[in-house]
């Protein structure tokens, strides 16, 4: 997970390692702007302070007292607009509004369905006090599991020391600016009583929630998989909410690998077929492409493409868990090399078992109308003439393209964090959706660029079976006869189109996994 003041794994105010939720950006986005994360402006924060000081809340709010109770009384009240004894969503969010406590629409629907117990819409007074008492019993253990010395409040370098623990590693001035989010009487430390009412209304229910902002994740598909996999909560495994996220996550992929597909088959043309004697451009490439075989020829292999999404995803994602839980303490913690090593390894194991179809994608990719009718039809071809380890053609260089890849999105994607944080983040931890999706671009970019030699010199092995006359080299002796017949450049052919689809493909992808979303319920 990578974080942003806490991180996320590539991917909250509190967030994980660069990765699900730290790489993914965006396995989950923060929610709107205004919903309450530790990570709010500290004015906002104080403003809640004192209005729910002015209702009486804070002293006893939790300790289920006549005295707390009417506390509770006198906050339905001020959400009962029309007085007849029910809070309706719409009132909750008129209500909350006029208090000045915008919660947005998806915070304000968990809530709901959290306390409305008998599901007809609208919370009557007991089950909007005992939705408060629950959800206060949960703040409380998550204020206790910050708490470590047991003196009741919160500092720095508690909030430090325990994003540690989560595999996120921040400074202490970024840790003070999260305390100071939720810091209302300004003493630098964090009592119950502020954090309480700092998170009154926040539907969170454990500090992994509650740490949200600059999750990495993985919800942003460039055409490539070689990312560290999104994380999951607890929660989320336990109310299916995980399959969901990887399900959008899915079909948005399937979306924007189909809108890029006439890109991202123009780099595979021009890294098998470009060379100084062949100087075969974006426009004669796709000029080309149609004279051969018609404007659907420009989707040319990206059935399998979409197809592998769903293998792929599954088998990193089991993969990880399995590796997480090797390379964990006796406590079961992990860090954050540790999280690096088990996702580079779980990307290595989904590649392995899903190789075969990067290699009929490739073929399809820069076959020649009528030459293969169906993916299948691909594979018996290449598994008579060539026998089965031509499936596997490449493999060496693709593997090896994973921990640059990965590394490097990872470290860049740190770098720009760091940066914002400690140049812009002055008033809130929440960065917003665009520095987020600039941040996850770039630093994926990035990785891109310092694996793409690695990524040609895999597509030519793939297909070099297929081009008259070309000697059947291993990787070395590609990666030599590649530099002496067309310099350094030559190892970065096709890498224009490649840059070209980026822009697209995560407008695309974050559009419909936001769709998707929706679609699933994924709060």
């Amino acid at each position: 997970m990578r974080w942003a003041l806490p991180p996320a794994q590539r991917s909250t105010g509190l967030s994980e390692p660069a990765s699900a939720a730290s790489r993914s950006l965006f396995r989950r986005l923060p929610s709107p702007p205004g919903s309450l994360h530790p990570a709010w402006p500290s004015c906002r924060c104080c403003t809640m302070f004192r209005i729910l000081r002015g209702l009486g809340l804070p002293e006893a709010a939790c300790e289920g007292a006549d005295s707390g109770d009417s506390r509770y009384e006198s906050l339905f009240k001020k959400l009962d607009i029309n007085e007849d004894g029910k809070v309706d969503i719409a009132e909750l969010h008129a209500g909350m509004k006029s208090l000045g406590i915008p919660l947005g629409k998806e915070a304000e629907e968990k809530i709901f369905k959290a306390g409305d117990a008998n599901k007809d819409g609208q919370l009557d007074f007991e089950e909007f006090m005992q939705y408060l008492k629950n959800h206060e019993r949960k703040m409380k253990l998550a204020f206790k599991s910050l708490d470590k010395n047991n003196d009741g409040k919160i500092d720095a370098s508690e909030i430090l020391d325990s994003l540690q623990i989560l595999g996120i590693n921040i400074s202490l001035q970024q840790a003070e600016k999260i305390l100071q989010s939720i810091d209302a009487d300004g003493t630098m430390s964090v009592d119950w009583n502020e954090w309480r009412d700092h998170f009154l209304f926040n539907p969170a229910t454990d500090i992994q929630e509650i740490i949200r902002y600059w999750k990495h994740s993985t919800v942003l598909d460039i055409g490539d998989s070689l990312a560290i996999p999104d994380e999951f909560t607890e929660e989320e495994k336990k109310t299916g909410q995980w399959w969901r996220q990887l399900l959008a996550g899915g079909v948005a992929g399937a979306v924007s690998r189909t809108g890029t597909a006439p890109l991202d088959r123009l780099k595979v043309m021009m890294q098998v077929h470009g060379s100084k004697s062949n100087k075969m451009n974006i426009a004669s490439g796709l000029k080309q492409m149609v004279k051969e075989g018609g404007i659907r020829s420009l989707w040319r292999g990206n059935g399998v493409n979409v197809v592998k999404i769903a293998p792929e995803t599954a088998i990193k994602f089991w993969a990880y868990e399995q590796y997480k839980k090797i390379f964990a303490n006796e406590d079961g913690r992990i860090g954050t090399i540790q999280r690096f090593v088990s996702g580079s390894l779980a990307g290595a194991t989904a590649q392995t078992s899903i190789y075969p179809m990067e290699v009929l994608k490739t073929r399809l990719a820069v076959a020649k109308t009528g030459q293969y009718f169906v993916m299948f039809d691909c594979a018996k071809k290449i598994l008579k003439r060539e026998g089965f380890l031509a499936f596997y053609k490449g493999y060496i260089p693709n593997i090896l393209g994973i921990i640059p890849y990965a590394g490097i999105d990872l470290a860049v994607y740190e770098a720009l964090k760091t940066t914002w944080l400690d140049k812009y983040a002055t008033d809130s931890a929440n960065p917003g959706v665009l520095v987020l999706l600039g941040c996850g671009t770039i630093s994926s970019t990035c990785g891109q660029l310092a694996s793409y030699p690695l990524a040609l010199v895999r597509t030519r092995m793939q297909a070099q079976a297929m081009v008259e006359g070309a000697p059947q080299l291993n990787m070395v002796g590609l990666f030599q006869r590649i530099v002496a017949n067309e310099g350094l450049l030559g190892l970065y052919r096709g890498i224009a189109p490649n840059f070209m689809k980026v822009l697209p493909a995560v407008s695309i992808s974050y559009v419909v996994y936001e769709k998707m979303k929706q679609n699933l319920g994924i709060a």
